[in-house]
């Protein structure tokens, strides 16, 4: 009995039995924590729109800038044109992700040139696909047409160049115009109000809402119309800029971190050629648990709180690191 004791009890067999059981009856937990792979931070929801594009330049009255598209996750739904739902960003614990916020395209400065088109504004990073709104287009010249982008710039009083065209969910078409006034630019959330043939111009289309900031707030509203000898159109409601009347009241601005187009240049006659207007800057706003809120940023966003949530709005270019 004392040998077969000894043997059980050796060190070698020992070993075996423990090793037997740890097969056994052992598990190993992978990608949590300190067992390897990249650890799941959270959920973040967002709200991403481009420049808005400027207003076009005189050479009778200049169509109506577009608005930036407008992309986003968080209650924005509009059937066709921007704020369509999307699905909220997976982020990682220690990735960077990139936000880049779009410029405002410059006013038409000629009697035949279209207004710059904005510039896209985006979120990009590991593990994501990246998210690209398209800058607004342009508002069109006397002789040139409307850009397309993500809502479309509006035609100029010469109706035999077209208005241009938005993307789908993100933004609408420019409006159109039978003869001047011209057409206002499209909005994230309606097509550019057509120019009428006599009276006033056509006004920029709506922006959309959204409250994933925790309050209300409309944005990405297409520019007005230049008016000739008549009122220029109204910006969209969402930072679109009115049209302009005459050389002495180029138009309005599109709102900066809005998206919001540039209202186009009108004129009472003369040969007087006033500039178009510029269309506003973009924004990009993500939305994540406090919890989850990892505090390091760069590009100085506006931080602040809603609820469970912490709210981080980039009016400038910068990075938030999950």
């Amino acid at each position: 009995m004392r040998d077969l004791k000894n043997k059980l009890t050796s060190s070698k067999n020992t070993k075996n039995i423990q090793s037997r059981k740890t097969k056994s009856f052992g598990y190993q937990v992978l990608g949590f924590g300190a067992g390897g792979g990249v650890a799941f931070t959270g959920l973040a929801d967002f709200l991403v729109i481009a420049g808005g594009g400027g207003g076009g330049g005189n050479g009778d009255d200049g169509g109506g800038g577009g608005a930036g598209g407008y992309r986003a996750s968080f209650n924005s739904e509009t059937s066709g044109g921007g704020g369509s739902s999307e699905s909220s960003l997976t982020l990682s614990k220690g990735s960077e992700y990139t936000v880049t916020v779009g410029g405002g395209g410059a006013g038409g400065t000629s009697t035949t040139a279209a207004a710059g088109n904005g510039v896209n504004s985006s979120i990009s990073g590991s593990g994501i696909t990246t998210i690209t709104s398209i800058g607004g287009g342009g508002g069109a010249g006397h002789n040139s047409p409307g850009g397309d982008g993500g809502s479309g710039g509006g035609e100029g009083s010469d109706n035999s160049v077209r208005q241009g065209n938005g993307t789908a969910n993100q933004g609408f078409n420019g409006g159109n115009s039978s003869s001047s006034p011209a057409s206002g630019g499209g909005g994230a959330g309606a097509v550019g109000g057509n120019g009428p043939s006599s009276g006033v111009a056509g006004a920029g289309g709506v922006g959309v809402a959204s409250t994933i900031s925790g309050s209300s707030v409309t944005r990405a509203g297409g520019g007005g119309g230049g008016g000739f000898n008549a009122d220029g159109g109204a910006g969209g409601t969402g930072g679109g800029g009115r049209g302009g009347n005459n050389a002495s009241d180029p138009g309005v601005a599109g709102t900066a971190n809005t998206g919001g187009g540039g209202g186009g240049a009108g004129d009472v006659g003369g040969g007087t050629s006033p500039n178009g207007s510029a269309g506003g800057s973009g924004v990009v706003i993500l939305r994540v648990l406090t919890i989850d809120y990892s505090g390091t940023t760069s590009g100085s966003p506006t931080v602040s709180t809603s609820g469970s949530h912490t709210i981080l709005t980039f009016n400038a270019s910068g990075s938030y690191t999950g």
